[in-house]
């Protein structure tokens, strides 16, 4: 049982830091700062066909094609209306082989960046056997509200990326055109 609390403290350790909390239908999140690159306003997004329901398409971010993965369809959620809350978060994505790249995550609204500490952390409960847990760091109780802290690149577990990479190499010929 120690070597398990020990485990869990260290864990914490890890995850203690600054986080960008945002909600999705009345849920709270939170990712790594150091994984944001920015926060844009919803903008067009050009579809791409074959795409899963949750892959929007891209959008051309100063001259850069980022892939739109909308996290509410993403998460299972229902297909919700978009409010002038509504924004695109620009994460950047490590994918399965190494290399990195950027996506736009469309979330009901931003919440505020808050530093979380080791105490406030505690470890991803049990759900069962058959439910996937691995895209979660863990929970936080801030100011009397448990927010899911998500592993970003376990969360679109890279599928997204690879699926769209030749495609976003076809717009951005194009785009160049």
């Amino acid at each position: 049982m120690e070597a398990k609390t020990e485990a869990t403290i260290s864990a914490s350790k890890k995850l203690a830091g600054k986080f960008l909390t945002f909600s999705i239908q009345g849920e709270s999140y939170g990712i790594d700062v150091l994984k944001i690159r920015e926060i844009i306003r919803l903008v067009g997004i050009t579809a791409v066909p074959r795409m899963p329901t949750y892959v929007r398409g891209v959008i051309n971010l100063r001259g850069k094609i980022i892939p739109v993965i909308d996290l509410r369809l993403r998460f299972g959620s229902a297909e919700a209306r978009n409010t002038e809350q509504t924004c695109i978060v620009v994460v950047l994505v490590k994918l399965p082989d190494g290399k990195s790249t950027q996506m736009g995550l469309i979330v009901d609204a931003v919440e505020e960046v808050v530093n979380i500490a080791e105490a406030d952390i505690e470890e991803t409960p049990e759900f069962g056997g058959e439910i996937r847990t691995a895209y979660i760091l863990g929970m936080a109780k801030i100011k009397g509200v448990v927010k899911t802290l998500l592993d970003i690149d376990r969360a679109l577990s890279g599928g997204e990326a690879a699926q769209m990479k030749p495609l976003i190499s076809s717009a951005a010929a194009c785009a160049a055109e």
